[in-house]
């Protein structure tokens, strides 16, 4: 494994993770919970929506699990680990404290990275760049609620075909990669990620917002997206030597996780 330190720990220069969505059923807090505790770093990102604040406020939901991750976070905040928070628009009620610390953890706006190689990465969540949420919230509600409910039915799918001995699959991935209107969303917003770097002058994007992990070019930016925990479980990382790879955790951990379950 690259960067172990280790049996079961990795080290990596920088760590970044959104869209965990704690408050929520579909969260998969066991699968972040083993990733915290199996990876290091000095710089680890929260790219927003980490808690889901309007589950949370029709209805609350927090399991030990949830807990744990958040017990996690602050344990590598006190052991040294630079924690930056950039708020999502689930979890924007942090955007009040903009510039403050809680519990060694700092609250901001967007942050810009320096790669081992140079490059910098302007940090954000991105979702000012989703016109349905930037300008017609109630339907962003609507479309959370049935995400949520089709998240609950892939967890129940995916049980049987975990009995079965199949891999996971996700309905929601599977949708976003063929239906031509959700390709047509995906590919705006990319684009208009990358272009928001270009205004910063910098070298690359690293986002988080619509559920899907990415690395690649667009034009002369890298946009990096570190996909979610909630159907993916991925995040991306910057290896010591300056590499920039997603890891898709419950497919490197499947069958431990798995056996767990």
């Amino acid at each position: 494994m690259h960067g172990t330190i280790g049996p079961l720990r990795r080290r990596y220069r920088a760590i970044w993770i959104s869209d965990v969505h704690l408050g929520t059923r579909g969260c998969k807090a066991e699968f972040l919970l083993d990733f915290l505790n199996s990876t290091e770093a000095p710089l680890l990102y929260l790219v927003g929506d980490i808690f889901d604040g309007w589950r949370l406020k029709r209805s609350w939901y927090w399991p030990e699990s949830h807990n744990a991750v958040v017990q996690a976070v602050l344990r590598k905040a006190r052991k040294g680990t630079r924690v930056v928070y950039v708020p999502g628009n689930h979890d924007e009620f942090l955007r009040d404290y903009i510039g403050l610390h809680f519990c060694d953890i700092e609250v901001m706006e967007k942050a810009v990275h320096a790669g081992l190689d140079g490059k910098r990465y302007l940090v954000l969540h991105g979702d000012q760049f989703d016109g349905v949420v930037k300008y017609a919230k109630w339907l962003a509600l609507l479309g959370d609620w049935a995400y949520n409910l089709m998240i609950a039915a892939n967890n129940v799918f995916n049980l049987i075909r975990r009995r079965l001995g199949f891999g996971y699959w996700s309905l929601s991935a599977y949708l976003k990669n063929t239906v031509k209107n959700a390709v047509q969303f995906i590919d705006n917003y990319e684009k208009a990620v990358a272009e928001e770097a270009r205004r910063h002058d910098v070298d690359g994007v690293i986002c988080g917002h619509i559920h899907k992990a990415e690395l690649r070019p667009i034009g002369a930016i890298n946009y990096c997206n570190d996909g979610d925990w909630v159907e993916s479980c991925t995040a991306l990382v910057e290896h010591l030597d300056g590499r920039m790879e997603i890891l898709k955790w419950a497919e490197e951990r499947a069958v431990s996780m798995f056996e767990a379950a």
